[in-house]
């Protein structure tokens, strides 16, 4: 026997162990390793924690027989000898786990190894104060979770807290890096904290933070968090059979990948989603606390969502944007309090779909009540936009707290859902509105039919329209462009005025021109501009059907359905860029992506999937085609599935995320953009324009057949005379005469 007494024979010895442990862990982190190579024996746990800790819960629920203790004390002195101890988190965040000294040396003389979270102090190592992340993500950094997780793989706690330990070779560490399923730029650049180690000299596991608040706190993703607790768990009773955990999510997909949808799941999804405009509490009531109501004039005001004690508004007073992409500690999301004119018109669009299908007068209230706070009781159509001899008259501000910001790309979603509730309504009311907005929109557009993204009052007021109407810049994105020249082929087809069909005509022809390598791609994402895209290609064709512009719908498609998966998703890419984040110090500090580089498996249903569906609906049946059919029926069965289902969260049941991972079929993806994330839920965009879809598809129409009734043509032709005067002649059909004319 040879016997260690120096130093150097010590260090020697000391390595030797480190990596014998290293090797054990990852052995042990193997799948099905421990079950195949153990002694047969059975795995025994002793808990100390709260009876509605998750982990209790779900290791109960698993198979796992639960011996729980409420103190250390109790705990250690009953636990077997060899047992596995794990010391939870009780008090977290507000207060640190005590754990006498004494009792991590009465646990090593009765051999138990012990799991320890978010301790006040350690025998031997220093303990600092708690600490929140904020843009930190988990990271792993060891191989002792096996291929399950690799090194460099990213996890999520949300509403993480950590006490900040110097520990050598942690598991896990936290820290602000790019990237989706791997940290892409590394760590070399960017703070670490641990998070999960070994006690360097004792059976002893440490996390610096709460492991076991998974299922309430929505850890992703879960597949991470199984691999995770196995390698806890496994490390606890090394050689003994340990049950591998299992749970629901609080807040999940609809349905599977592959379960049978029923025959009405359409349908099931417009009522569901009916619903959650209402149990999601965005409707704004005047007896809400004044300061709540006052949040919707400070720019992007973020809160805690309204309580269950008040009131639900009836939509006379509009709505807030919706959930930001936050996941609070108790699973909730704080709301954003904007009031934003597009969400609205866009929400009152699918409530009117909702009322017409399912004979619902209590969501035609609303949605009317929504169009008539937007144009007769907010100021978001006036001021200075009802001043007829002002240059921004008929233009509607974006929201009540930038209500001198005219995004041309908002005012043209919050016109068509303004035309296809009017027509679902049967309400003529908001026509004058939206011939006003039309004028005022097609006035600020430059001679080549592109308006800058975002035109500011104050710059309208020094220039003057004709500044802009003059301009002769370009910006060749669909995003920003493209759903104006829709409302303008739309105008052209009512009432024969030609510079709507010009801009337009000449805009989309230089756009086609410009593909793809011109294009601007909107937080770099080629696939959000060819989605918006679709729907002016498509209603081209309903003004001039010609083999050229069925060409161009063709191609654009054929380019955007190039990455759609087989379960229906169509996957994101960039445009313009290999990474979406440029370095780790980039994440969070911009909208950006949701993907970090080609072929993560992410689709985006605020930017493009759900803008997708109704342009490939329009494609569809403007042309016959099956080919965008087929594409469409394959979207909208996946827009099922995903549609968000919760009963521990009815504040999100039937709403959709942002980002959805459709290879492990959760809501996971990069969180970079920094106010609009992976888990956002937008009361416009996303939901209406799917549920909207959904609804054409039941009443066998379109977007364009359902709004051909909507009588416009003497309201254009009213405000005309006043806005663009140069053009006051008509023929006797009511075409101008000389509208080709410039000011």
């Amino acid at each position: 026997m040879t016997i260690f007494t120096g130093a150097k024979e010590r260090r020697v010895l000391d390595l030797v162990k480190s990596c014998f442990s290293a090797v054990v862990l990852f052995l042990l982190a193997i799948p099905g390793l421990s079950a195949t190579a153990d002694t047969g024996e059975r795995a025994e746990f002793v808990f100390c924690g709260n009876a509605d800790n998750d982990l209790v819960r779900v290791a109960g629920q698993s198979g796992i027989t639960v011996r729980r203790f409420d103190s250390p004390e109790q705990a250690v002195k009953a636990a077997p000898h060899g047992a596995g101890l794990l010391i939870l988190a009780d008090h977290y965040p507000g207060k640190t786990t005590d754990v006498p000294s004494n009792l991590f040396e009465t646990a090593a003389r009765k051999e138990l190894r012990v799991y320890v979270e978010y301790p006040t102090s350690l025998p031997g190592m220093k303990v600092g104060q708690p600490k929140a992340m904020r843009l930190e993500r988990v990271v792993v950094t060891s191989e002792a979770f096996g291929d399950s997780l690799k090194p460099m793989s990213i996890a999520l706690i949300n509403a993480c807290h950590l006490v900040e330990i110097q520990a050598p070779n942690p598991l896990l560490v936290a820290a602000k890096v790019a990237g989706v399923h791997k940290a892409v730029f590394g760590l070399a650049d960017t703070p670490t904290y641990p998070v999960l180690f070994e006690q360097p000299g004792g059976k002893v596991l440490v996390s610096t933070t709460k492991l076991s608040h998974f299922v309430t706190g929505r850890y992703l993703p879960q597949d991470a968090w199984v691999a995770i607790w196995r390698m806890v768990l496994a490390w606890l009773q090394p050689g003994r059979s340990v049950p591998e955990l299992h749970w629901t999510a609080t807040v999940r997909p609809s349905y599977s990948a592959t379960e049978p949808l029923p025959p009405d799941a359409e349908l099931r999804a417009l009522s569901r989603a009916a619903d959650w405009f209402v149990t999601s509490r965005i409707l704004r009531h005047p007896d809400w606390p004044k300061r709540a109501l006052d949040w919707a004039l400070t720019y992007n005001t973020v809160r805690d969502m309204p309580g269950a004690d008040w009131p639900l508004g009836d939509g006379s007073l509009g709505l807030v944007e919706g959930y930001s992409s936050t996941i609070r500690l108790d699973g909730s999301q704080p709301m954003r309090y904007t009031v934003r004119n597009d969400c609205m018109s866009e929400v009152a669009m699918a409530l009117a779909f909702h009322a017409a299908i399912n004979r619902d007068d209590a969501s035609a209230r609303v949605a009317g009540n929504l169009l008539d706070y937007i144009y007769f009781r907010s100021p978001l159509a006036r001021g200075p936009r009802a001043h007829p001899d002002s240059p921004s008259y008929g233009l509607v501000g974006w929201s009540l707290d930038r209500l001198g910001k005219y995004y041309g790309d908002d005012n043209a979603r919050a016109m068509l859902g303004v035309l296809a509730t009017a027509e679902l309504l049967d309400e003529s009311r908001w026509n004058d509105a939206v011939a006003r907005c039309l004028l005022a929109n097609l006035r600020t557009t430059g001679i080549h039919g592109y308006r800058k993204p975002c035109v500011n009052e104050e710059r309208l007021q020094r220039l003057g329209w004709k500044a802009f109407w003059s301009d002769d810049s370009v910006w060749y994105s669909p995003h920003y462009e493209g759903w104006l020249w829709a409302c303008y082929l739309w105008a052209y087809d009512k009432t024969g005025f030609e510079p709507f069909l010009d801009k337009s005509k000449t805009a989309i022809r230089m756009l086609m021109e410009a593909y793809p390598d011109r294009w601007s791609w909107v937080i770099r994402s080629s696939q959000i501009e060819r989605a918006r895209a679709l729907l002016p290609l498509a209603w081209l064709i309903r003004i001039e059907d010609t083999p050229e512009h069925r060409r161009w719908l063709r191609r654009v498609t054929t380019d955007l359905l190039a990455m759609q998966d087989e379960s229906g998703a169509i996957r994101e890419t960039l445009g313009g860029a290999t990474q979406a984040v440029l370095s780790n110090a980039q994440y969070g500090t911009g909208e950006v992506a949701i993907i970090q580089q080609d072929g993560d498996s992410l689709c985006d249903l605020l930017y493009t999937n759900n803008f997708a569906l109704i342009g490939l609906h329009e494609a569809a049946a403007v042309t016959g085609d099956p080919f965008y059919r087929k594409a469409e029926d394959k979207l909208a069965r996946f827009l099922c599935r995903i549609q968000i289902r919760s009963k521990d969260h009815p504040e999100l049941d039937g709403a959709w995320y942002r980002a959805f991972d459709f290879r492990r079929w959760e809501y996971w993806a990069s969180n970079a953009d920094w106010e609009w994330g992976a888990w956002c839920v937008e009361s416009g965009w996303a939901a209406p324009w799917i549920a909207g879809t959904f609804a054409l598809r039941r009443m066998k129409t379109s977007l364009w057949d359902l709004t051909s009734g909507v009588r416009i043509t003497e309201s254009v032709r009213r405000y005309r005379a006043r806005m663009l005067p140069n053009w006051i002649d008509y023929d006797s059909s009511g075409v101008d005469s000389h509208s080709r004319n410039k000011p």
